[in-house]
């Protein structure tokens, strides 16, 4: 049974004991030696193929391998045996927190992973990378892996139920840090005390400003997970040595709540897992079957359905104007509500266009599909016909699609909305979607094999057939895997194709 954690500001002399602080209580959960349920078992395995695949589209792009790069600089440290880096042979190591840096940027880079969205926005695959890594410098099992995984997931989703953080402009990778730092805790059976200070630094060493999705977006969108993650490797190190970490992190008065979110007289209701409960948060987060923004994934099934059957509004002579009326969160952040220029700019970066439905749902118009490169690619976006209908669509918020966005209930949360379509004739077409195709209540939810069709696409470009098969058998034996195996788990790019990625030099 969830139990529900009351959280708010204290003043210093009301001395907050430590179990009444929320640090203090992931911890606990964390440290819970509850057992992992056989449906989230198999839902993690998914993910793990995910993250794979997304990773493998991304080996050759400059922020992977500026990443990579960096990793590969830094030799193992000396207390365990290292961690694979996504691309390279599986002896190649690392640093487990240079690792997470690495397959973090990798898994992040395409933003085609999976999601969760309620009161802020996450991509809770964003944990495995750092799990992952720990997992292999120790010499984890497969079993421990999975727990870990599942505390990360839990925790993420619980705070993400909870908590805003956009709308005080602080990134959502906040949410990261404590969950990654709990889910590694989880892996090495540690103590509450040892997760909790985890907990609190991973917390204080990951806030951000929400400009790195605003406006022109850079290539740090995709590093900004990959840092929290990091950071949450480089917390359990410290707190394991039995370094302290600032308290309360959240209820102080001078801590995150007071100063970052919602002021000193602020209170937040968590959902958290009640003592021996199994953490089974992963099964109500959904995967992307497009490379875009969750929150295009349905405006780009729409599209896809309406180029089949109304071809003629691929052209843009025959539209007047499109509408898109959707929830506060689409319209706001990458709708015109957004206000900014750069998602209706043919020249702007690829980061910036997959935040754009003016743009997503003008080439998924015309084209009845969606490639997480040739729809990015610099012609496509500048060509006259699309710009033209491009600039015809803007987005404007509607209330119920704002309720159902925020609802509690899984049948009635959307993230879609109602398109009207003007014609030069005169006429006007309208449709509406709530869930994208793939969510668990569309109209083809994703299951294994759909996870593995993905990894396979993504793929075959860029490793063998032979290593294809053998991560994917490995992979779905993912709680049996012995140490051994774990330190396996990883994917290795066929010959030549890392040497066709950018090399930069840094100071490392």
């Amino acid at each position: 049974m969830t139990v529900t954690h009351h959280l708010r500001v204290h003043r210093s002399d009301e001395q907050l004991a430590r179990e009444g602080q929320l640090a203090w209580r992931i911890a606990e959960i964390a440290a819970d030696p509850v057992e992992v349920d056989a449906d989230v078992v198999d839902m993690i395995i998914n993910r793990v193929i995910d993250n794979a695949a997304v990773a493998a589209a991304s080996l050759t792009r400059a922020p992977v391998s500026a990443a990579r790069q960096q990793a590969l600089d830094h030799p193992v440290s000396v207390n365990g045996t290292g961690s694979t880096v996504f691309g390279c042979a599986l002896e190649r190591r690392t640093s487990p927190e240079w690792a997470a840096w690495a397959n973090g940027v990798a898994v992040r880079e395409l933003d085609y992973h999976d999601t969760f969205l309620a009161a802020e926005y996450s991509h809770p695959g964003d944990n495995i990378p750092p799990i992952l890594a720990v997992a292999q410098h120790v010499g984890a099992d497969g079993r421990a892996l999975v727990r870990g995984i599942a505390t990360g997931y839990e925790i993420q989703v619980d705070l993400v139920k909870a908590i805003s953080l956009h709308a005080h402009k602080i990134d959502h990778v906040a949410h990261l840090g404590p969950s990654a730092a709990a889910g590694i805790g989880t892996l090495l059976g540690l103590s509450i005390e040892t997760i909790y200070q985890a907990v609190g630094q991973a917390l204080h060493t990951t806030t951000a400003t929400r400009q790195s999705r605003k406006g022109e977006i850079s290539t740090w969108k995709a590093h900004a997970p990959a840092f929290a993650g990091k950071m949450a490797v480089e917390a359990v190190d410290r707190a394991m040595r039995g370094e302290t970490s600032p308290s309360p992190i959240y209820e102080g008065e001078d801590g995150v709540i007071a100063w970052m979110l919602d002021g000193p007289d602020a209170s937040y209701d968590v959902p958290l897992p009640a003592d021996g409960e199994a953490k089974r948060a992963i099964l109500d987060t959904y995967t992307k079957e497009h490379s875009a923004e969750y929150q295009a994934q349905a405006w780009i099934d729409l599209a896809r359905k309406l180029h089949h059957e109304r071809p003629e509004l691929a052209d843009p002579a025959n539209v007047e104007s499109i509408v898109i009326h959707t929830s506060h969160h689409t319209h706001y952040v990458i709708g015109s509500g957004a206000n900014d220029p750069q998602k209706y700019d043919p020249r702007a970066s690829r980061e910036t266009l997959d935040h754009s439905i003016p743009y997503i749902f003008a080439v998924a118009l015309q084209d009845g599909t969606w490639h997480h490169v040739d729809s990015y690619a610099p012609e496509r976006a500048q060509r006259e016909d699309t710009v033209a209908l491009w600039h015809k669509i803007t987005t404007a918020e509607d209330e119920e699609w704002t309720r159902r966005y925020h609802s509690i209930d899984p049948a009635e949360k959307a993230f879609g909305g109602r398109v009207e379509i003007r014609l030069t004739n005169g006429e006007t077409v309208t449709d509406e979607i709530a869930v994208a195709d793939a969510h668990p209540l569309g109209a083809r939810p994703f299951a294994r094999e759909d996870y593995i069709r993905k990894f396979r696409i993504l793929a075959e470009p860029v490793l063998e057939p032979a290593e294809i098969e053998r991560f994917l058998e490995l992979v779905q034996r993912l709680p049996e895997l012995t140490a051994e195996e774990v330190g396996q788990l990883s994917i290795v790019a066929a010959p030549g194709v890392l040497a066709s990625a950018p090399a930069p030099r840094g100071l490392f």
